[in-house]
């Protein structure tokens, strides 16, 4: 086996855990059994490693001193800490992408929303926020409102945080049955502010949109 063979097996099955990790296939604080894994994605041993590694290294799963991996935990701490850094990256990021934007940013951004909004129309908007289609439209849309900032190193760290975020967020999604909470206004009122440039505005439509997910993760029984 090449050093690239194990390279693009380590990428795959690094991918796919992750997955399962945001799915909620596996579950904060699940053992992962590296022989296990190794059988059940075909690989070798040191692909599944230097994947565990990876997802260690982002936060997603924690190495324990001669007992393996486990999904990481969550808590209300950690998701507190979590939203607030994020609020502070993101609008960083998003400041100065008002800054930097032209046209093509702009339709970006409208592009993202509106692909967002139709997949969110079927059939219900909470049942359509449960599918990996919008979970994806999603994350595009809030790419799209950053992608202008000129920073590199800004956006790999708001990467980071962004799919930590994901972890909670998709806890969400099941606790948010009163269906009082209107997810397409929030974002609305986020992009029409950015495309406005109204920094004051758009920094508190980021805000209330972050920590409206947060109420309703706090409900999850998962976080101690």
């Amino acid at each position: 086996m090449t050093a690239t063979t194990k390279l693009t097996q380590a990428e795959t099955v690094c991918q796919r855990i992750r997955q399962e990790i945001l799915e909620g296939q596996l579950l904060p604080g699940t053992k992962l059994n590296i022989k296990a894994l190794e059988q059940r994605f075909e690989v070798s041993l040191g692909a599944i490693r230097e994947a565990l590694s990876r997802l260690g290294a982002e936060g997603m799963v924690t190495a324990e001193s001669h007992r393996g991996y486990r999904v990481s935990p969550v808590s209300k701490e950690e998701l507190m800490d979590l939203t607030r850094t994020r609020v502070e990256l993101e609008w960083l990021c998003l400041s100065k992408a008002m800054q930097h934007g032209d046209v093509e940013w702009e339709t970006g951004i409208v592009a993202a929303a509106h692909r967002m909004e139709r997949l969110q129309e079927t059939p219900t908007e909470a049942e359509a926020r449960k599918t990996p289609a919008w979970n994806q439209a999603h994350g595009a849309f809030h790419e799209a409102l950053v992608s202008a900032c000129p920073s590199a190193w800004l956006l790999r760290m708001r990467a980071v945080l962004y799919a930590q975020s994901e972890r909670y967020r998709l806890l969400s999604v099941p606790l948010d049955t009163d269906h009082h909470r209107d997810v397409k206004s929030e974002h609305k009122r986020l992009m029409d502010a950015v495309l406005k440039r109204d920094e004051p505005a758009a920094l508190k439509a980021l805000e209330e949109h972050f920590f409206a997910t947060v109420q309703i993760i706090l409900r999850s029984p998962l976080l101690k």
